[in-house]
């Protein structure tokens, strides 16, 4: 059987196992498979600019290993950006919440 994005679709969202459930589609489920896509594409999304800044301002000529003080300086780096990252996060969602209330 042919593996790609079509076959996945349709294993993946149909609400029935045969013919008899072609074409419903459950809203539940497709909420629920969007909202993982999309903590998965943030979760990428912080690790790739963690590194990025992280390798930028701590490691100063790359080679084949990390010294002491850069390893230091990765894992300190790595704790900021998440504790900043957390901290903005529980910002924006404690507003969202207040403006969903307001509505």
């Amino acid at each position: 059987m042919e593996s790609g994005f079509g076959s996945d679709f349709g294993s993946d969202f149909g609400s029935g196992g045969g013919g008899g459930g072609a074409g419903k589609l459950d809203p539940g489920l497709i909420m629920e498979q969007v909202k993982v896509q999309i903590a998965v594409a943030n979760a990428q999304e912080l690790l790739q600019r963690m590194t990025d800044k992280c390798f930028r301002k701590c490691i100063g000529k790359p080679g084949g290993g990390l010294d002491n003080s850069e390893q230091k300086c990765i894992a300190m780096c790595m704790d900021r950006y998440m504790d900043a990252w957390n901290t903005v996060s529980r910002a924006y969602n404690s507003r969202l919440q207040r403006e969903r209330a307001n509505m």
